[in-house]
């Protein structure tokens, strides 16, 4: 009697997302925009479960750490902060690219304080935040050294100094939204005009105090 004909089985396509799983973890995320936008890191994880309207469970199946729900809530962000660094280096004229790069990186802060937390701080396990914050660094530092060329910069201007004018920057986030987005422009026009080069640098201003080293801060700690 002829043995049967075995055929090798064909593999199983991956099962897709479930429809609920799928809307669960864009409500997280929403949520997450919205809570970690408002109140900065220092929210907690439970916050925006409350406000995602899901229990503790669902959220941290979806995200098991802070980091990784932080990563992906400000996906857009970071992808916009690689897109003005590209633009900015393209630029022909460096100091027009300097200046549109310091512009677009306040808007973006100025429209979510958890963005603007995420950048300036030391997360130990958030790399791809240390990354931006190399790249958009770095950025500056070479725009810096095009338009000190030009003379369109000021001589004594480091990258420091854009750190510190980051820092200072964060105490805008304390005004309403709408006030803040129209402060945070109006505080990157002048930290521009102070950073431009004058007719006659060296009588026009006196030299400037030694830059710090500033150090990041570390992330506030919540359940």
């Amino acid at each position: 009697m002829p043995h049967p004909v075995r055929t090798a089985r064909t593999p199983r396509a991956p099962r897709a997302p479930r429809s609920d799983a799928c809307d669960n973890r864009a409500r997280i995320l929403d949520a997450a925009r919205a809570v970690f936008g408002e109140q900065g890191l220092g929210a907690p994880m439970r916050e925006v479960a409350r406000h995602a309207e899901v229990g503790p469970a669902t959220l941290y199946r979806h995200f098991p750490t802070k980091q990784a729900l932080l990563a992906e809530t400000f996906a857009e962000q970071r992808r916009a902060c690689h897109g003005a660094v590209r633009d900015a280096l393209a630029d022909e004229d460096p100091w027009d690219g300097f200046r549109s790069l310091i512009e677009r990186i306040c808007e973006l802060h100025a429209h979510s304080r958890g963005f603007a937390d995420a950048f300036m701080t030391a997360f130990p396990e958030a790399m791809d935040f240390a990354a931006d914050r190399e790249r958009t660094l770095l950025a500056v530092r070479e725009l810096a050294r095009r338009a000190q060329e030009t003379g369109r910069l000021r001589p004594g201007f480091v990258v420091d100094d854009l750190i510190l004018m980051l820092m200072a920057h964060r105490g805008l986030q304390d005004a309403p939204r709408a006030a803040r987005v129209q402060a945070s422009r109006r505080f990157a026009a002048y930290v521009i005009e102070a950073f431009g080069a004058t007719e006659g640098e060296a009588e026009a201003r006196t030299p400037l105090p030694p830059a710090p080293r500033l150090r990041l801060s570390q992330p506030p700690s919540s359940p």
